[in-house]
């Protein structure tokens, strides 16, 4: 019953238009049984049958998914490196391409802690949405000391979440209690210190107190321009749109902000990595190249483009300038 039942999700979501519908046939039909694909894809080779309210929950989920709503928002759940984030309805869903711009980060990071024997590297992500990057540098940088700045309340509110329950993990506590006063005592858990400071602001104006100090500011900001409208109806319908598009003609004006913010927290030599649209290499390059201090000298060195797991230029990276025009 569960194999005819997956085939059939398969063919709905394939009709649907639906890129990947045989895995994501697998993965809502393992999310309305509560187990993992691993536990379903066994189920499948024993011939297991499906109860029938599942069965209903199941062929209910299919029909959103062949509508074109995101998988992430009816699972609830989006992986991220190894990471397992909370996303639904308001925050921007972490891409596989993200993740490359998050080693960018991860491996600065790690560097700087190598070479200060252990001690802290400040790292800060603008724009943080559900706190994807923010998340992944706390995670694999022992020693890192994160920021992340969200100004969209339904964003920061998903970070928050993520960033409460990973900080439970950390500490080897259950993410699943509530934290704080209860009427049941038993069933809360105490607040564990966070492993990301998360700020709720503006990116451009954010952290002051950091100014001048951080050894890397990385940023998945909104960059898609106004006349620019995703083919993908899970885009286009369901991504904020306060998350896709970066305003002005090409799409620019909101990463000039982040560039500029990036440009007063670096520490001299602290590295600046943006993802940006794989057509917006050379005005990434251009927007990053032309940032200027107080006195009209530039901030960066040269910036340059690197690529995403799929070979497409997809993020700027650029070194922090001291006064003189030098890198640390």
């Amino acid at each position: 019953m569960s194999a005819k039942l997956v085939k059939w999700a398969e063919g709905e979501l394939a009709d649907a238009g639906v890129p990947s519908p045989r895995a994501d046939a697998e993965e809502l039909l393992a999310h309305a049984l509560g187990v993992d694909r691993g536990e379903l894809r066994r189920m499948l080779v024993l011939g297991r049958e499906v109860p029938d309210d599942v069965a209903r929950a199941f062929e209910a989920l299919v029909a959103r998914r062949a509508a074109r709503e995101p998988l992430q928002h009816l699972t609830g759940r989006a992986p991220f490196r190894h990471l397992e984030l909370a996303v639904g309805p308001g925050v921007f869903v972490p891409r596989p391409e993200t993740e490359e711009v998050a080693q960018v980060a991860i491996d600065e990071a790690a560097k700087v802690v190598g070479e200060r024997g252990g001690a802290g590297a400040v790292v800060v992500d603008l724009c943080t949405g559900s706190g994807a990057i923010a998340l992944a540098v706390a995670t694999e940088v022992p020693g890192a000391r994160v920021h992340a700045v969200e100004l969209d309340k339904d964003a920061h509110a998903w970070a928050e979440r993520n960033v409460d329950a990973l900080s439970a993990v950390a500490a080897g506590l259950d993410p699943a209690l509530p934290t704080g006063p209860g009427t049941d005592p038993e069933a809360t858990r105490p607040a564990p210190e966070r492993i990301v400071r998360l700020v709720k602001g503006d990116a451009r104006t954010a952290l002051y107190g950091v100014d001048g100090t951080a050894d890397v500011v990385v940023s998945n900001p909104p960059y898609v321009p106004s006349d620019a409208v995703p083919v993908d109806p899970e885009v286009a319908e369901h991504d904020p749109a306060v998350a896709l598009y970066g305003l002005g003609p090409d799409g620019l004006e909101v990463p000039r902000g982040i560039t500029d913010a990036a440009a007063r927290l670096l520490r001299p030599g602290g590295l600046y990595v943006m993802e940006h649209a794989e057509v917006q290499a050379e005005a990434a390059r251009a927007m990053v190249a032309a940032a200027r201090d107080a006195e009209g000298r530039p901030v960066f060195g040269e910036p340059e483009t690197r690529k995403d797991l799929t070979g497409r230029p997809r993020m700027v990276v650029a070194r922090r300038l001291d006064s003189l025009g030098l890198g640390s």
